[in-house]
């Protein structure tokens, strides 16, 4: 009894520590191949705004863009649009494409609330499916996404930053 007692628990502990050690490796690779396909802006597809379709098809080429996914509730969130806004003249050359999975009308307010709806080179998307996160590989709100004007990934940012830093990030490559 002692005996078969002994067995199925080493049996036992064995399969556990193989599965975790699955686990592990899944979320390694998972993670590798993310890190692959972010390397140049990856396909995507969001509703703006105004009701149409952004796409990775719609970016200039040969211009630097940023991505912030964000929240309308989000403090550093508003702080983050407001020092852009504020700045918006250093940004001339680089698309902002902020992303939020939020109801497009609450974005909408959010845009209009930090005077960055007139601008052409600023936009809007609401990702209704909630794909953005797994895509670009970011779980913090706010988070920035930089790439240059190859669209090759420069760094990604967890968290609020001054403009000053990212206008130095977009020029140092």
């Amino acid at each position: 009894m002692r005996k078969s007692l002994k067995s199925i628990f080493i049996l036992l502990f064995v399969s556990t520590f193989l599965f975790l050690g699955y686990q592990i490796l899944s979320k390694i690779n998972y993670k590798k191949e993310v890190q692959q396909n972010i390397k140049t802006i990856p396909k995507f597809s969001y509703q703006n705004i105004k009701g149409g379709i952004f796409t990775n098809e719609n970016l200039k080429t040969e211009t630097p863009a940023i991505f912030v996914y964000f929240n309308t509730e989000c403090e550093y969130c508003k702080e983050e649009a407001q020092m852009i806004h504020q700045n918006i003249k250093k940004f001339v050359s680089v698309q902002i494409i902020f992303i939020s999975s939020e109801k497009n009308q609450q974005i909408k307010n959010f845009a209009q609330n930090h005077q960055l709806t007139n601008y052409d080179n600023v936009h809007f998307l609401c990702d209704s499916k909630v794909t953005f996160a797994n895509t670009f590989d970011v779980n913090s709100i706010p988070s920035i996404i930089l790439y240059d004007k190859n669209h090759q990934l420069i760094e990604k940012i967890k968290g609020q930053t001054k403009p000053e830093i990212l206008i130095k990030k977009l020029n140092a490559e």
